[in-house]
């Protein structure tokens, strides 16, 4: 099976300590449609911010390469920003 690629958006809040906490990754169907879905997460007062990636692989083996992050908004982890 050929490498597929997967996009995803996923919104981050805080805890109550003040560190980030990833929220339920949601897999959209193109580059474009994750990162308007991100910025609409982190538009929600309850994130505090959400990043758009990507990640190809295969699916049958299992094997997936790190994710590229698309575009960060708001407050994200730091391995999650943009370079």
């Amino acid at each position: 099976m050929p490498n597929m690629t997967y996009y995803v958006a996923m919104p981050f809040s805080r805890t109550d300590d003040g560190d980030l906490a990833p929220g339920e990754a949601i897999e959209c169907p193109s580059h474009t449609a994750a990162t308007r879905r991100a910025e609409l997460l982190a538009r929600d007062p309850q994130n505090a911010g959400a990043v758009a990636f990507s990640r190809t692989g295969d699916p049958m083996m299992g094997e997936f390469s790190d994710a590229v992050v698309l575009k960060s908004f708001g407050d994200v982890p730091d391995d999650f920003a943009e370079s």
